[in-house]
């Protein structure tokens, strides 16, 4: 049986030896097609199957019965945290007022503000001062601290409250204020102090910004769509910001237009703003004497509201809370400060060329005559003093003793242009200027996206 197994092999083999000794080629060329057409096979098989670079995926549904609550409660107590949380003091504020607004419920706590004179002083009927507490997942006190600036200090003062083994411990520190920058953008929706409130950009800021550009932008006729940029300082006492410093840059779009201004000190000059191309911005008067104020008459007729006839109003009314500061719209002298008739306490400044600003319905008058004036100093305080139906200031503009419309007033130039000496200081801080404002545009962007 054997014998034949291997005399049919032998056979076998004789005979395909002989196939490929007389058609070498055209064997070969066939086992070449089959190992093509296998691999095509293959590769045919392995295009329709999953990509292995995708994972399988499989759902699995399975009921899960949560934890009891009284057991999530006690790994909730099993592990201790810190709660934190800022305040603004008010002049109204009680030891029970101020830690119940801080959501702190600490009789002890309380007491010692009661009790100690130092945290009574820094603490308790004080408007304006921030607060940070430390409080345990109880809402007990285990830290409290007050920072302000001192009236005419370079630095601000920490007050702090600590609980500790033996009590409360209270005590002073003085430190450093540390410059910083903030980058802020918006939208205009409805008005340019609007659109700067949503964007959590400071009042001084906002104003500073319709200063820069009320040579060319009349913010009260602003259109839905129209955007802002701004870069500026700030003084920061532990991370907080105490105060709000000077616009370094700013960006306008309004009604397609686009306008910039970068603050710029040349080495023994007085700073100014100016256009990317190194125009200044800087103007001889402001356009308005109260930041945040609207008007509720113009230059022009209107029917007086004692004298109930129509004459013509030779100035601007603006609408403002009583003892809102009232500021001096360009550099000055004191002319005049006192009762004038309908005019009520009035101060009188006296420009360059026979130029006049008149600041009336004052509440209280804050300058003297023969005073030097510098432009945005305060001149008096928003009343209504005189022929004034309710609290407003009205400002008028004179030229060689006659009437001009205030609302051309900024228009005036008061600029100083760039030395060729500083120019490329200028050129470099520019670059760096506009790089910033893109950047804080980003924020509208991703808001809007």
């Amino acid at each position: 049986m054997i014998n034949g197994i291997l005399a049919a092999e032998e056979l076998l083999a004789s005979r395909v030896a002989h196939l490929f000794r007389s058609y070498p080629k055209q064997i070969t060329a066939a086992i070449a097609a089959v190992l093509l057409t296998a691999g095509g096979g293959a590769f045919a098989v392995a295009s329709l199957g999953p990509d292995a670079r995708t994972p399988a995926v499989r759902e699995v549904f399975e009921a899960v019965k949560p934890l009891p609550l009284a057991d999530q409660l006690a790994a909730l107590d099993a592990h201790d945290f810190t709660l934190f949380r800022t305040e603004i003091t008010r002049s109204s504020d009680t030891a029970d007022a101020l830690l119940q607004r801080l959501g702190i419920a600490d009789p002890g706590a309380a007491a010692f503000l009661r009790g100690n004179p130092q945290a009574r002083a820094a603490l308790l009927s004080r408007a304006g001062r921030t607060v940070t507490v430390e409080a345990s997942q109880q809402n007990a006190l285990e830290k409290i601290t007050a920072r302000w600036i001192p009236d005419g200090s370079g630095g601000f003062t920490r007050f702090v409250i600590e609980k500790t083994p033996a009590g409360f411990t209270s005590r002073t520190e003085t430190d450093a204020l540390t410059p910083g920058v903030r980058l802020a953008s918006g939208i205009v929706q409805t008005s340019l102090f609007a659109a700067t409130d949503e964007a959590g950009i400071p009042d001084s800021i906002s104003g500073q910004l319709a200063d820069i550009f009320s040579g060319d932008v009349d913010f009260r006729t602003m259109k839905k769509g129209d955007r802002f940029a701004v870069v500026y300082e700030t003084l920061d006492a532990d991370g907080q910001t105490m105060r709000n410093g000077r616009v370094l840059s700013a960006e306008f779009e309004s009604d397609g237009k686009l306008y910039q201004a970068i603050w710029f000190k040349e080495p023994g000059e007085k700073g100014s703003y100016y256009r990317p191309n190194g125009d200044n911005l800087h103007h001889a008067y402001l356009s308005s004497p109260v930041e945040f104020s609207r008007v509720t008459s113009g230059f022009a007729m209107r029917m007086h509201p004692i004298l109930n006839r129509w004459r013509q109003h030779h100035g601007i009314d603006f609408a403002a809370p009583m003892g809102t500061p009232v500021r001096a719209v360009g550099d000055g002298m004191v002319e005049f400060a006192g009762w004038q008739n309908g005019y009520g306490n009035i101060v009188i400044l006296k420009h360059r060329s026979d130029q006049e600003t008149v600041y009336a319905h004052l509440s209280r008058i804050d300058v003297k005559v023969g005073q030097r004036i510098a432009q945005s100093q305060q001149v008096g305080a928003v009343g209504m003093t005189g022929w004034a139906t309710g609290p407003h200031l009205h400002f008028e503009f004179r030229v060689d003793g006659d009437y001009a419309d205030p609302s051309t007033i900024a228009q005036a130039d008061g600029s100083v242009p760039i030395s060729p000496a500083a120019r490329p200081m200028f050129e470099k801080q520019a670059v760096s200027a506009r790089n910033e404002l893109s950047s804080a545009l980003t924020v509208i962007q991703a808001s809007a996206e």
